[in-house]
Order: C-alpha cells, then sequence, then structure tokens
C-alpha cells in the first residue's frame, strides 16, 4: 500500500515563514521522492510511527514522501529491496527490532546504512477482553494446564513481539505457540475477534483497542509502567522477575545514497521526531521518542543484538524458524 504526503499541499495552509523555513530545508535527494519502506501491513507501530514521521519530512525536506509497505517474511522483503536498491531509487527504511532472521539478511552497518533511531518502548500482552482472564498469572496458570488452548500472534518470525514472547515461556516455564502474521495491524483484528487467545505488539496499535474495550491487557514488557495504561502491570511485577524486552523503531538506507545527503535526512528527521504530532504520538503509546546521529544508531543496535544473541546463543530463548 502506498501512501503519498505532498509537501506542496501540506505548505499551503502553512504561515508564510514556515513554508520558507520547509524551503531552505530542501534537501538535496538523489531523486525525485523519498519513497519509505515499511516491510509490514498497515496498522502497526512500525507503520504508524512511519506515516506521522513521513508527514514531517515533507514538510522539513520540500520534497513528496511516498511511504510504501512491502510486507511478508518479518520484513526480510523490504530490507532486501532496500539493500539492492540505486541511490535513485530514493528509498528509505523502516527497521524495527530487535529482530532475529534464522538466515543473514541486509543489516544495518553491513548492507544498509544508519540514519536515525526514531523511537523505543514497551509492547502490551493483550487477549479479547471477552471471557478475559484476571490476570496475567491466571493466562499462564491456565496455558501450563492446557497448553493446546493458548497461542499468542506477533508480527512475525524473529521480530521483537517472538523474542519477547518466547523470553516469557522461558520465564513462565509454559509452551504457548507463536502464530506469526504479516503485522501488527492483521494480529491486533484477530486477537480482538477471538481467533487468537494472545497477542504481543507494540502500544500504538493496540491502545484504541483497550480503550474502546475490546482488548485486555494484561502486561507490558518493559521494567516500567506506561502513564497511557496505569492500571496495567509489567511482566516483572506480575511474578517475573527480571524479565524485560523493549522495541525499538529506526531509519536505514541503502548503502547507495551518499554520505551527505544522509546527513541532511538525519538533520529533517531530527526536527520530525521533535514534532508535536510524532511526541503525541509516542508519547500516547508510552514510547520515548529518538534522536542522535547515525554513528549512535549503530552502536545502539549492536549492544542490543549482542544481549539478545547472547540469550539465543545460552538456548534460554528458542525461536522456530
Amino acid at each position: 500500500m502506498k501512501f503519498t504526503i505532498r509537501c506542496g499541499a501540506l505548505l499551503l495552509g502553512a504561515a508564510a515563514s514556515a513554508s520558507a523555513g520547509a524551503a531552505d530545508a530542501r534537501l538535496d535527494w538523489p531523486a525525485k521522492q523519498i519513497t519509505w519502506v515499511v516491510g509490514f501491513v498497515p496498522g502497526g507501530t512500525a507503520d504508524v510511527l512511519t506515516r506521522i514521521a513521513a508527514q514531517e519530512l515533507a514538510r522539513q525536506s520540500g520534497l513528496n514522501v511516498v511511504v510504501e509497505n512491502r510486507p511478508g517474511a518479518a520484513g526480510a522483503i523490504a530490507l532486501q529491496l532496500v539493500a539492492r536498491s540505486k541511490a535513485g531509487d530514493g528509498y528509505l527504511l523502516t527497521v524495527p527490532g530487535p529482530l532475529i532472521y534464522p538466515t543473514p539478511q541486509p543489516e544495518i552497518g553491513r548492507e544498509l546504512s544508519p540514519v536515525i533511531l526514531m523511537a523505543q518502548g514497551p509492547m502490551v500482552i493483550v487477549g479479547p477482553a471477552k471471557d478475559a482472564r484476571a490476570s496475567l498469572q491466571d493466562v499462564l496458570e491456565d496455558a501450563k494446564r492446557r497448553p493446546e488452548a493458548w497461542s499468542y500472534g506477533s508480527s512475525g518470525n524473529g521480530t521483537s513481539q517472538n523474542l519477547a514472547g518466547e523470553l516469557l515461556n522461558q520465564y513462565a516455564g509454559t509452551r504457548i505457540v507463536h502464530v506469526p502474521y504479516k503485522g501488527g495491524g492483521q494480529a491486533v483484528a484477530d486477537v480482538a475477534g477471538g481467533q487468537i487467545p494472545l497477542a504481543i505488539l507494540g502500544s500504538a496499535p493496540v491502545m484504541p483497542q483497550i480503550k474502546a474495550g475490546t482488548l485486555k491487557a494484561y502486561a507490558v514488557t518493559t521494567p516500567y509502567r506506561l502513564d497511557s495504561l496505569p492500571g496495567v502491570p509489567t511482566v516483572e511485577e506480575s511474578g517475573f522477575k527480571g524479565y524485560a524486552a523493549t522495541q525499538w523503531f529506526s531509519v536505514a538506507a541503502g548503502n547507495a545514497i551518499p554520505a551527505a545527503q544522509l546527513k541532511q535526512v538525519n538533520a529533517a528527521l531530527q526536527a520530525a521526531i521533535r514534532a508535536p504530532e510524532f511526541k503525541a504520538a509516542v508519547d500516547n503509546a508510552g514510547m520515548v521518542a529518538g534522536g542522535g546521529s547515525p554513528e549512535e544508531l549503530q552502536a545502539f543496535i549492536r549492544a542490543d543484538s549482542a544481549k539478545w544473541k547472547k540469550l539465543l546463543d545460552s538456548g534460554a530463548v528458542k525461536l522456530e524458524n
């Protein structure tokens, strides 16, 4: 699915000073427009954040920005597309993490160039509000008694939600079966409709359903509670000391994009991340806005990947292919 943000349309209603600022900030981009690729279906956290940031990037850069969903293989199709791209394709890519693949895929710092960290924050363990259990402990006790009755959805194999689910299995001594989707939006629909009993997803796509009363929030995966869900405990508070899992969302580009242009787009995205609409979306989801240089993003990903690799190598967390 493509979603085009036309800079001119956004600027028509803006003040003259804002229009002048956007024109002065116009990116020397190697293509007529920025095509921002998301490797998951619309409706998930990666898609929601990208569309808001893309709106601001269009305003900051003076270019049209097209958000294009290329779902499949837990984001690997999008990774491969952008890694093979030429400078003239003008691609940016949303890369969520942590993300573990059973076979080697393009990585930031190797086939992809780091741009910026957009945001990081919690995942939420949810189930259908109808006939919901009282607590996460009740869910897990029943999952021990009736393992065949329980499964959890995520946005794909090897994603942060999959890792969080398998970490929970390890802590709780359960074997809740993982059901991968092509994105959080599809999983939200199925868990709200009762097709699956649980899902572990980013906070952005589940928040409206929780507030509407169609989803029951059992716990958040971070060590801290969310201001937007003050009554929902952490997994650690639910009896699993030391449990913590965080997801993050970054922006990358193909290595063919010159470093000077990547520096410019980093500056434009710094401003986009500070914009009120993006900050409001991040705050509502209980996330923390990102920022920083490409080099800082690379260091962050390296440290986070090492932590999860250690858990996988130890056998504490096991993923199915």
